[in-house]
């Protein structure tokens, strides 16, 4: 337990500061609260280290702004419905598309290859945004191009994310219909190759989609952790080998939790 201060001379450091060290404790509070659901103002003065007439002080602040209510019945406080109304408000601003393009871009320089981010949607993995290392032998744009779940990287990315009963749903919609002679269309290697990929955190296709294309994708995850989108990197089968590339899965994982951290997603 840190020492506590005495409260005239945080008052003196509050103006001092111009309210920035109010701003910080204030939060570190919301910060306890949401850790422990519920606390008393002892026990916040303890884990800070500081008098309980400064906390006292800015909890009942952050009542005033509904951010942190008091329980009726044990007298200690919580997170308000304040912080609700601001945590939704979040999401809606966010666009994976803007939150992921610059991710995209370095992913894209560093390894030479085309990156691109999918989506769900309408039963098929649907390319929202790609970014062109200088290595790409093609300059075909896959932006808008609905590509198959089950033979694509993204997709089965976004497949394994979904529940049982979804994913029954999809495939009996759209089938398992071969698209080279290296498409899964069996229903059964299907979903245990899926156990892998939601296991692994990636996916990997070898020319399952077109002949001489290697891809690899992850999720990203929004910030109550379901997973809205896929990032990839595809390339040539003759130079592409993600498995043999030292770092790049790695890579590429830390890369969607970057964009995922952007959308609100705080890995545990």
């Amino acid at each position: 337990m840190a020492p506590r201060n005495n409260p005239d001379i945080e008052k003196d450091a509050d103006a001092q500061g111009g309210g920035v060290q109010s701003v910080d404790r204030a939060l570190q509070i919301l910060e306890i609260l949401a850790r422990e659901g519920d606390a008393g103002v002892s026990e916040i003065a303890d884990e800070m280290g500081v008098h309980k007439s400064t906390v006292s002080r800015l909890v009942g602040s952050l009542v005033n702004r509904e951010l942190v209510r008091q329980n009726s019945e044990r007298g200690k406080y919580q997170l308000g419905f304040g912080i609700l109304r601001l945590a939704t408000s979040i999401p809606g601003r966010l666009s994976v598309v803007h939150e992921a393009r610059e991710v995209l871009e370095a992913l894209a320089g560093e390894y030479k290859e085309t990156v691109n981010l999918a989506v769900l949607r309408s039963n098929y993995a649907v390319n929202v945004d790609q970014a062109m290392g200088p290595s790409t032998l093609a300059t075909y744009d896959w932006v808008g191009s609905l590509t198959p779940l089950h033979a694509t990287s993204s997709g089965k990315v976004l497949l394994a994310a979904l529940t049982a009963d979804e994913r029954s749903q999809v495939l009996k919609t759209v089938g398992l219909p071969a698209r080279t002679p290296r498409t899964i269309t069996n229903r059964a290697e299907l979903e245990k190759q899926l156990l892998d990929v939601a296991r692994n955190g990636y996916a990997i296709v070898h020319e399952e989609f077109e002949i001489g294309l290697t891809a690899v994708a992850v999720p990203i995850f929004n910030h109550m952790g379901i997973v809205i989108a896929a990032v990839s990197i595809s390339g040539p089968a003759f130079r592409f080998a993600p498995e043999e590339h030292p770092g790049l899965i790695d890579a590429l994982r830390e890369a969607g939790f970057t964009i995922s951290a952007k959308m609100g997603y705080r890995r545990r």
